[in-house]
């Protein structure tokens, strides 16, 4: 900072300065004698001056450290680095830009590490989804390459099987990138449990057929408000994921009550289970689980999805498993909700 740019910033000192020396000095102008006045305002001005003179000398070399500090820094492309090396502020002005300037970088630093952290969980979720969609293609060639000597009918049944498992995961990828956008795709009515545990059912028909698990929909009574969509799919996933872990031969109850504060949907399975380690994190995004690890592959993205959407619909997913006897998926949907809260989710 050189002492011309000084001057320059004390600009407003100096012209306060002139206007109150210019007062002073017409005050005592009228006070004696023009002769002893001029005297006087001569010898006023000179003292003033000389302290003034002082004050910016004084000043300038006192904050010239802290500019050439500041300058220092502006070419430091490594912003932690340049925050960290701030130097102390010599007023509060200075403090109260310091302390913002900080806040402003910690939030910064904060979005760039979600937004991180988002792309990586993006990327894997690709990667897993990849994975996953190609078995189902590797599987309907081999179907195409073994054909002989099976029937037509043989052969369109196989491949339908695999093209089932293939429009699955692209539904759930398609769903998956519009959970961020749900503001703007959400119709809330009212909705039958029976019709949509009904559509369910009929959408995996050939999987409970081909393991034997028995659908119960005869305790389904109650009319809930929300999205048919989405609750739809809601529903799809965790079906899929009880036929997933429900050996040949087990069973599906959908139950439906109601509560002083909600009513429910209940999806219950006699299936494997869920250890009580794992119970805890079964709605998070990517997570199999022991068993999911060792029998089976998933991506681990139907919970976290059907947790997220009911949350966006103002519902609730709950879960309670005993390991070894079976798994109850519960969505709660509250008496009392103000659905235009959900334009801001």
């Amino acid at each position: 900072m050189s002492f011309v740019h000084y001057l320059k910033d004390k600009r407003y000192f100096f012209l306060i300065y002139g206007v109150i020396m210019l007062f002073v000095s017409l005050i005592m102008f009228v006070s004696v004698k023009w002769q002893d006045a001029i005297n006087n305002i001569a010898y006023a001005n000179a003292g003033c001056l000389f302290f003034a003179a002082v004050y910016i000398t004084v000043g300038y070399y006192y904050r010239k450290s802290f500019f050439n500090e500041l300058q220092d820094l502006v070419g430091n492309t490594q912003v932690e680095s340049a925050i960290t090396s701030v130097p102390e502020p010599q007023s509060a002005e200075q403090a109260l830009y310091l302390k913002l300037l900080k806040q402003l970088y910690l939030e910064q630093t904060n979005g760039t590490r979600k937004l991180q952290n988002e792309m990586k969980d993006h990327q894997n979720f690709v990667l897993s989804w990849i994975h996953e969609v190609k078995v189902p293609i590797a599987a309907s060639r081999l179907i195409m390459e073994n054909y002989s000597g099976k029937s037509a009918e043989h052969l369109v049944d196989k491949l339908e099987d695999e093209l089932s498992k293939i429009d699955s995961y692209v539904e759930q990828a398609l769903y998956y990138s519009r959970i961020d956008s749900f503001s703007r795709d959400y119709f809330i009515i009212e909705v039958p449990l029976q019709t949509i545990a009904k559509e369910s059912v009929k959408r995996a028909a050939k999987l409970f057929i081909n393991k034997r698990i028995r659908p119960n929909l005869e305790e389904l009574h109650h009319t809930v408000n929300s999205d048919s969509k989405w609750l739809s799919y809601m529903v799809n996933q965790i079906v899929m994921n009880s036929l997933t872990y429900t050996p040949s031969g087990g069973s599906i109850a959908f139950i439906s009550e109601e509560t002083e504060h909600d009513k429910r949907l209940i999806i219950q399975d006699s299936g494997l289970g869920i250890s009580p380690a794992d119970l805890g994190r079964v709605f998070d995004k990517g997570f199999t689980g022991s068993i999911g690890r060792t029998h089976y592959k998933s991506t681990g993205m139907g919970l976290y999805l059907a947790k997220q959407m009911a949350l966006k619909l103002g519902h609730d997913l709950t879960i309670a498993s005993v390991e070894g006897k079976g798994t109850a998926v519960t969505i709660h949907f509250p008496k009392i909700r103000n659905y235009d809260d959900l334009r801001g989710a």
